[in-house]
């Protein structure tokens, strides 16, 4: 199977996300986010960074313990991660959002040992309240993993 290249992202320009924005809306919404959250005592504890390119990114380490098939991380997590990288994504553009659709498409194994990164960006906020969301799971400089969602911003409490 053949695994895709490194994808160049295409930030909405109506929208600037900043590391302010992330940091604010995670510390207040996310502290116990089983894939983000610093106060989970069992949680990944990611912690995504907003790049240049506006996208926020995160790498991290292909534990033993979420795997699958031998060797391989689990697609489950793999899943949860590109999702939470994309709401990271939209705490960077200073939106709070729930995952409304989330479609991922697997273009070759992540291996267990190594590290990886998870990419996301916001494709397109022109629909607010919904809110187009890319990601990419990367490793050794390849796309692992695509996916692609719709996230609705959250009702207030």
């Amino acid at each position: 199977m053949a695994v895709g290249k490194l994808s160049s992202v295409r930030v909405d320009s109506s929208v600037v996300p900043t590391q302010a924005n992330l940091d604010r809306i995670h510390a207040q919404e996310h502290g116990m986010c089983v894939i983000t959250g610093p106060l989970n005592p069992t949680g990944l504890k990611l912690k995504f960074k907003v790049q240049p390119d506006g996208a926020v990114a995160a790498v991290f380490n292909c534990s033993p313990v979420l795997q699958s098939y031998a060797n391989v991380l689990h697609g489950g997590v793999i899943s949860a991660i590109l999702d939470s990288a994309m709401v990271n994504a939209l705490f960077a553009i200073g939106i709070v959002a729930v995952t409304a659709t989330l479609e991922l498409r697997y273009l070759g194994p992540t291996v267990i040992g190594r590290f990886a990164m998870a990419r996301a960006w916001t494709e397109s906020a022109a629909a607010h309240p919904l809110y187009a969301q890319r990601a990419e799971l990367v490793q050794d400089n390849k796309v692992v993993v695509e996916a692609r969602a719709k996230f609705i911003v959250r009702e207030t409490r």
